[in-house]
């Protein structure tokens, strides 16, 4: 049976970025798409035994080739999901993603979407006064919020940037921390004030805070306020209760936008507890102006151990939440045939 090949004119410069460190990157496509990737002077050739394999491979390294072209390091996230793009005949979609800046961190490297989910979630944000983004650890939920919250200040469009999270008490109360309040919560803020000072460099940070046009503070001292033309980030949501979610969706005021997020699978409220997220997801379905996103675990884009943890984790607990549901059928069939009642 006669192979079939394809080959791509690449420079060597990007053809080191696109092989990896000891070619770890053109192995992995190389096994994911059956096929052999051969390095010449001036261009690859990629060999299998399918016209389908060929092809779906020859698309995601040109399209990859595009995102080395345009000034990206690639990083195995990047061919990770470039593959599973491949699979589904959408690698363009890699370079459209990659065409898209929120803006560029103190240290100019440029905030974009990675995933489509992460656009979706983007996009949503840009079109609706109120979005909920929920979705595993890892999915850039809270830091593409902020850099949207800092885009929209930077031009001027808020005037000022809220941050708040419940300050949940996981396992330590409050009360026992050493120093004053602020002391006290400061641990439970301290991923906000990393992303800030990130993106926003911790000088320009401390100095906008200083004018007070940059807040970070725990939901409870939203209560009884009005926030006015704002960018306001709700953090951790599935730790509110529903009272809590309530006053923070009544907070909003006119010329602002409100993102939520939060992890549903990562609660922190005693086990008889309600979150606010989830019921708010209830209440407020199908209200227009108002978004939800769902990020899974494809739109992880940490270490890639990370993704493969947010599975195994996805995996047990579905197995768990079918065998509680075959014992609770189990126990009203049961009660059913002696005649009791549960």
């Amino acid at each position: 049976m006669e192979r079939i090949q394809k080959q791509i004119d690449m420079t060597a410069e990007h053809m080191k970025n696109l092989f990896g460190e000891n070619d770890s990157y053109i192995k992995k496509i190389e096994r994911d798409f059956h096929v052999i990737v051969v390095n010449r002077d001036g261009y690859v050739r990629i060999i299998g035994e399918t016209d389908e394999d060929v092809s779906h491979a020859y698309n995601t390294i040109e399209n990859l080739l595009k995102l080395s072209e345009r000034g990206n390091e690639l990083q195995e996230q990047n061919i990770d999901y470039a593959i599973e793009l491949g699979r589904s005949n959408q690698a363009e979609a890699v370079v459209e993603m990659d065409r898209e800046c929120i803006c560029h961190t103190v240290s100019g490297k440029p905030v974009k979407p990675k995933t489509l989910g992460q656009k979706e979630y983007v996009d949503a944000i840009r079109n609706n006064m109120v979005v909920f983004g929920m979705g595993p650890a890892g999915t850039g939920k809270t830091y593409l919020a902020m850099a949207m919250a800092i885009s929209a200040f930077k031009n001027n469009e808020v005037s000022r940037i809220i941050l708040t999270r419940p300050a949940i008490e996981a396992g330590e109360k409050l009360g026992f921390l050493p120093g004053d309040l602020q002391s006290k919560v400061d641990p439970y803020l301290r991923p906000l004030y990393d992303a800030l000072y990130q993106i926003m460099g911790a000088e320009s940070f401390q100095k906008n805070m200083e004018k007070g046009l940059i807040e970070v503070a725990p939901l409870a001292y939203m209560r009884g306020r009005t926030l006015d033309n704002a960018y306001i980030i709700l953090d951790e949501a599935q730790n509110t209760t529903p009272a809590q979610m309530k006053m923070f969706l009544t907070r909003i005021g006119f010329g602002s936008k409100v993102i939520v997020t939060g992890d549903a699978s990562q609660k922190d409220l005693a086990p008889d507890m309600k979150s606010g997220l989830d019921i708010a997801m209830k209440v407020l379905n199908g209200i227009e102006g108002i978004a939800f996103c769902r990020l899974t675990g494809k739109d992880v884009v940490r270490h890639p151990l990370v993704q493969k943890i947010v599975q195994a984790y996805d995996v047990y607990e579905k197995k768990n939440e079918e065998k509680n549901n075959g014992n609770r059928q189990n126990r009203k069939h049961t009660n059913g045939r002696t005649g009791k009642t549960s």
